[in-house]
């Protein structure tokens, strides 16, 4: 079952305040944990990251997150209908407008979005489904959408551009299994992934 997601950081407890107050607290049972890092993120684009969803008053949102640490980010997206940003270590992430197709809540925590080639696109989403024990609740040229259930407000996107691996990523899907041995493992796609019990 996925049930959370690993950030690598320099400064762990300063990142893990960041996300707690940008998150709002509401990450639809997903734990984040972050890990101390020895080096800065050096990749342009990460292959995973993490949505907000800007809520009814999207502008104040986008603000107070900048207010919090927050910086605009250029990631090579161009002209899209949601705001890009970083966190206070570069690690970018979205904030999605009002109406976002998909957006089950109006703060938090919406998706965690993977990087997947459109060639891997069946592939990953067999080996998300039997990990992370979701179900497929959408499939489209965009990609694929992922739910614990029909009512979570948290979904795993997977779909392209996906950026070209140059070192071990930043952010990882967590998923606790009992009949699997604790630590690091790759998924289809050759993205790091942990394993708790």
């Amino acid at each position: 079952m996925l049930t959370g997601i690993v950030i690598d950081a320099l400064d762990a407890a300063g990142m893990e305040r960041f996300w707690l107050d940008a998150t709002r607290g509401r990450t639809g049972g997903l734990r984040l944990r972050f890990e101390p890092a020895a080096e800065p993120k050096t990749a342009r684009k990460n292959r995973l990251h993490l949505d907000l969803a800007g809520g009814p008053d999207h502008e104040a949102e986008v603000a107070r997150l900048l207010a919090l640490g927050a910086t605009r980010a250029d990631i090579g997206q161009g002209s899209v209908p949601w705001d890009v940003l970083a966190d206070p270590e570069g690690n970018e992430f979205c904030v999605l407008r009002p109406g976002h197709p998909g957006v089950l809540a109006d703060s938090g925590l919406v998706a965690v979005c993977l990087d997947v080639a459109e060639e891997d696109r069946r592939a990953q989403s067999a080996f998300w489904q039997d990990r992370a024990g979701w179900q497929v609740t959408e499939s489209a040229d965009w990609g694929v959408r992922l739910r614990r259930g029909p009512t979570s407000t948290v979904s795993l996107v997977m779909g392209p551009p996906a950026a070209r691996k140059t070192a071990r990523n930043r952010l990882r899907p967590e998923v606790t299994r009992r009949d699997r041995t604790p630590g690091e493992y790759l998924d289809a796609g050759g993205n790091e992934f942990h394993v708790v019990h």
